[in-house]
């Protein structure tokens, strides 16, 4: 058998491939990272998932005239101190097509869609180019929803996209999952193919490249993101103003704190807060890679509805490796520095919450 000069091309695409994603795994050198077996375990960890979510999302999930929502994240799959309360779901668009959404909204008490213009693997942006709140949806008796997605503006529910838009991240945050029930969606293009067209090499080669780009882009911007909050430790970082973290795909509607803390054996970190009026709230501790910590088998955050207030309205939380009988225990989980991110969503005001150094 001959081997064609297409098998040869191909083959040498998939060594390509390899070798861009590897180029991701410097991200591991860096000086700010810790190296300690458990980080950097967590790192290389991390970086496999990167690339499981990089293929689902540019490969198996990236056409845009048949679109699929599918889970950026998950309990296993972490993102830039993905919401432990969240469900993230995403669907590849592009700005010149027209799609449909429909589907039932659950009794999630938040939800969101926004339009991105996903720019991760060259800048560490993803730009909002719509939002739309489900407080403003409108809904049918029985609970049934249509939004239209499209550049120019349509009747009834409509999300807005632009140009550039490449992504739709939709956002279900829960205050207690085991109880409350998610919307289930559907998506559709309007005026498209009947059927998918066959792969071609160029597709899939384009593909394959976009997956290592995106994997070595997202790994350093969130680590760019940790060594910046680095350099206020023990503290909640206010060294950027809020549009940073909207820019690279955050809520609008939600304040982001983020902290970087650094202990010594025997010592715990506090927060404390007196929370404004406002929808939603939660707390979170995160590794370096900023990638939320196991809270399927751990208690490594608090929101609104689980939290224990103190007699004046004060919220206290101890980050320790075990509950020290005070306050509001989240689990360090063998963790001496990380990130850790809080959130107030739709606040009235927002207070930066105090944070200090005990021994234990």
């Amino acid at each position: 058998m001959t081997t064609t000069g297409n098998q040869l091309r191909l083959a040498s695409t998939w060594r390509d491939f390899c070798a861009k994603l590897a180029e991701a795994g410097d991200v591991l050198l860096r000086e700010e990272a810790p190296a300690t077996p458990l980080d950097q375990a967590e790192g290389l960890r991390y970086l496999s998932r990167l690339t499981r979510t990089a293929l689902n999302m540019l490969v198996d999930s990236a056409d845009p005239d048949f679109p699929r929502i599918f889970l950026l994240c998950d309990d296993k799959i972490k993102i830039g101190a993905d919401n432990p309360d969240n469900l993230y779901q995403q669907i590849v668009v592009r700005g010149d097509r027209d799609y449909r959404i429909t589907g039932t909204r659950g009794t999630v008490p938040y939800l969101s869609i926004g339009s991105k213009a996903n720019r991760y693997a060259i800048d560490g942006t993803m730009a909002s180019t719509g939002e739309i709140e489900f407080a403003d949806v409108a809904l049918e008796p029985d609970g049934s929803f249509e939004i239209h997605v499209s550049r120019e503006k349509k009747p009834g529910n409509w999300l807005p996209m632009a140009d550039d838009t490449t992504l739709l991240i939709i956002r279900q945050t829960f205050e207690d999952k085991a109880t409350q029930t998610p919307a289930i969606m559907q998506v559709e293009r309007i005026g498209g193919p009947a059927v998918p067209a066959l792969l071609t090499p160029e597709q899939i080669e384009a593909q394959l490249m976009g997956s290592a780009a995106w994997v070595k882009g997202t790994a350093n911007t969130f680590a760019d993101w940790s060594e910046w909050f680095k350099t206020t430790p023990n503290r909640i970082y206010e060294g950027k103003e809020q549009e940073t973290w909207i820019r690279a795909g955050g809520d609008p509607k939600i304040w982001y704190g983020h902290l970087y803390y650094k202990l010594e054996e025997g010592e715990a970190l506090v927060l404390e807060v007196t929370p404004p009026k406002c929808r939603m709230w939660n707390f979170q501790i995160d590794n370096w890679w900023m990638e939320s910590l196991d809270h399927v088998h751990q208690k490594i955050w608090v929101n609104n509805t689980q939290v224990t207030l103190e007699e004046d309205g004060r919220v206290v939380l101890v980050c320790a490796d075990a509950d020290p009988g005070y306050g509001n225990w989240i689990d360090l989980a063998g963790h001496r520095e990380g990130t850790g991110l809080w959130r107030w969503i739709e606040a009235e005001d927002f207070p930066v919450p105090q944070v200090r150094v005990v021994k234990l």
